[in-house]
This record gives structure tokens, sequence and C-alpha cells, in this order.
């Protein structure tokens, strides 16, 4: 076959083919309808714009518990201090009795009073336990608590140089059985009935001890924390 004979083939057969695909695609619109073909677009395009589903955040619980206290009982959580920016804090029904916000934490025993009939806080003071000699006024702090209150001890720095046997002896006659094992900067918290008794199974005392080979900060132990819910009717 000539050269100009056979570019005319192609050429015919490139025109039929244009034709074939251009009738076949006008078949294709004409049976399906355009609102099935819009309705896929859409879908198509629409993957990618949905939003991600995620779960809901948990809900917070008072005092940062995990779960929450059961109805009729009060939540409190005591956390010692830790090195020497991270100050003690206690925490009763979603209140910040001591802590650095509330500006009332220092070095040495943090107390605070709560009346436990009615859940509000009676008073809360700090008293330093290496500089001065604040045993006795804490001594009497402590005796000063009327009964059917709960007293909440958490330490911040050290806690037990300049305490002295009456203070220990207050404490320990609340139920403290770790008073008398206080080291220097030892991380110490406690909880205390004052007037009737707190269930056998509530977290109540905790102690940490400095240790150089093993303290998570430079000097200090690591903070120690105790929480639980104090049932609201006890005798």
């Amino acid at each position: 076959m000539r050269p100009v004979a056979a570019g005319a083939v192609k050429a015919a057969f490139l025109v039929l083919a244009s034709m074939c695909a251009w009738y076949s695609g006008y078949l294709l619109a004409e049976l399906i309808p355009d609102a099935h073909l819009s309705s896929a677009a859409y879908n198509i395009r629409s993957l990618g714009e949905r939003p991600v589903l995620k779960a809901p955040a948990p809900r917070r619980q008072k005092c940062d518990h995990w779960t929450a206290c059961p109805t009729n009982t009060y939540a409190y959580r005591l956390l010692s201090g830790g090195g020497r920016d991270k100050y003690a804090k206690i925490c009763f029904e979603d209140e910040l009795l001591i802590g650095e916000k509330t500006g009332n934490v220092a070095r040495g025993i943090n107390i605070a009073i709560v009346d436990y009939v009615t859940g509000k806080p009676i008073a809360t003071q700090y008293f330093d336990m290496y500089g001065g000699d604040n045993s006795g006024p804490m001594m009497k702090f402590i005796q000063s608590a009327p009964s059917r209150s709960l007293l909440f001890m958490v330490t911040h720095d050290d806690g037990s140089t300049r305490l002295k046997a009456g203070a220990k002896d207050a404490i320990e006659a609340l139920g403290s059985k770790e008073i008398r094992n206080m080291k220097f900067r030892s991380s110490w918290v406690f909880l205390a009935a004052k007037g009737f008794e707190l269930p056998s199974g509530i977290q109540r005392e905790k102690i940490n001890h400095s240790d150089n080979s093993r303290n998570r900060y430079a000097g200090w132990p690591a903070e120690i924390q105790i929480e639980g819910c104090i049932p609201k009717d006890l005798r």
C-alpha cells in the first residue's frame, strides 16, 4: 500500500473511533439520570470533607478523681510537695483548701480543718518546721479543732527538723502511724477525724522518705498523694 493511502486509512480510523467514543458517552448519559451522577460525584467529593468522629472527653470529677464519688460522700485529695517548686495541695469537695493558687502553702506542715457535719472549712494554716519554733503553735492549732471535724495534713519541703514531742503526741492521738518516723524532707500526707471514726478502708496516711539514691528531685523525694470518698453519715 502506498504511504499516502496508508495515512488516509489511519485518519479515517481515528475519526471513526472518536465518533464511537462520543456516541457511547452520549448513550451512557441518556441511560443514567443526572441526579444519580450528581449524587455520586458529591459522595466521592465529600469523603475527604466529613469530620472525624471523636470520643467525648471524660467528665472531670471532684478533686480530679478518676471516677466520681458515690452520692452522700465527701471527695478529698491530699498531695505532698515535691521538689522546690511543686507545692503541696489539699482538696476537699472540689475546693482547693491549701495550694499555690490559694497562696496559703509553705515549707513545713500544712493543715486544713473542716466541719464534718456541714462540709465547710473551719481554718487553714502552715507551720514551718525548719525555721522558727512552730511546733507548739501547731499542737495548739490541732487541739483547737472541734469535735466532729476532719483534719488534713501535708508536708512541703521539710516537716520534721523542729517537730517536737508534744506535736507528735497530738498527731499520733488522731491515729497517725508514721508521725514518729518522719525524717528530714520526708513527704507525708495524713487524714484524721476528731470525735468519730473513719471507715477502715479509707486511705488515711502515706510517707516517702528522702533518699539520695532514689530521690526524684535533687535533695527531695517524689511527691505522694492519697484520695478517696468519706461517707457523710458516720457516727
